[in-house]
């Protein structure tokens, strides 16, 4: 005869906000399978597939290069071609609103899966962030073509890139986390998050460099103000990512803008914490609201 052998299942009380970090590393199978399927889902039944994550920023930086590069005469970064410098910021930030995106309209996407079972909520817009990594790996051989084209070598900052990378992921959770859980009560955050991708894309030092805005800063207000001017605008979390991915692809000799840079990982740090208290305070009510 086989042993038959029995699991038991106790149900205690507060257990689950107690063991909720725990579980996340119990459920990583779930993880993997929710990112797995959110790949598949997003190129599904397109002609491309997933191509679209090349065409889309690169059709932005074509545009781009042409407007503000030729037409408007921005300049460039070093002796960096401008589609170069485009291209350096355009990655981190097209990352950062695919994953704001998919982030706010996971948790409502999966309405049957939450109402059934009991999962660590928070794996499911984290999983949606991973979808958006993806793209962004592929996207990269964007930035590898235009290296091979303008015959531009990088150095060697280019070590510093994956710690950059795990910043990006952190500017993007926290927001995603936040704006995830108002869009399961509010639905019209779900109208108004392509305004806002669309909106901070200019905001962001994306089609320019923030030494232009620095430089413009200084002269329209003077050194003293224009300086703590541009350290607020440095305030945007993705300005920091931004000036550190073309700080270590462009490879220029002009000094890192530490100040700046300081003041956007402690905001997206705080972004972060914020996100995920308010994520953890709300994600009981989930199942009742959705």
């Amino acid at each position: 005869m086989t042993a038959v052998h029995t699991q038991k299942l106790v149900l205690e009380p507060g257990r689950a906000a107690r063991n909720y970090w725990r579980d996340l590393l119990h459920y990583r199978e779930l993880f993997l399978i929710l990112a797995w399927r959110d790949v598949i889902v997003r190129y599904k039944q397109t002609t491309a597939g997933a191509a679209w994550a090349v065409i889309q920023p690169l059709l932005s930086i074509v545009v781009m290069t042409v407007i503000f590069g030729n037409i408007a005469g921005l300049k460039s970064e070093g002796n960096a071609p401008y589609a170069i410098m485009v291209c350096a910021a355009m990655l981190p930030w097209q990352f950062f609103a695919n994953a704001l995106t998919l982030a706010s309209q996971s948790v409502v996407s999966n309405a049957n899966l939450i109402s059934k079972i009991y999962f660590p909520r928070m794996i499911i817009p984290v999983s949606s962030i991973m979808v958006s990594l993806v793209d962004f790996f592929v996207a990269s051989s964007i930035l590898c073509g235009l290296m091979i084209w303008y015959h531009f070598s990088p150095s060697w900052r280019l070590v510093v890139l994956p710690p950059l990378v795990l910043l990006a992921i952190a500017a993007a959770l926290g927001p995603g986390l936040i704006i995830t859980a108002l869009t399961v009560r509010y639905r019209d955050f779900r109208m108004l998050i392509p305004f806002i991708v669309q909106f901070g894309m200019y905001v962001c030092p994306v089609p320019y460099s923030s030494q232009l805005v620095q430089e413009k800063l200084v002269v329209k207000f003077g050194p003293a103000l224009g300086e703590h001017l541009f350290l607020l605008y440095s305030a945007n979390p993705m300005v920091g990512v931004i000036d550190g991915f073309r700080w270590a692809i462009l490879g220029t000799s002009a000094a890192f803008p530490w100040p700046g840079f300081l003041l956007s990982v402690a905001l997206t740090a705080i972004l972060l914490l914020i996100g995920v208290y308010y994520f953890r305070k709300t994600e009981r009510a989930f199942a009742d609201v959705i």
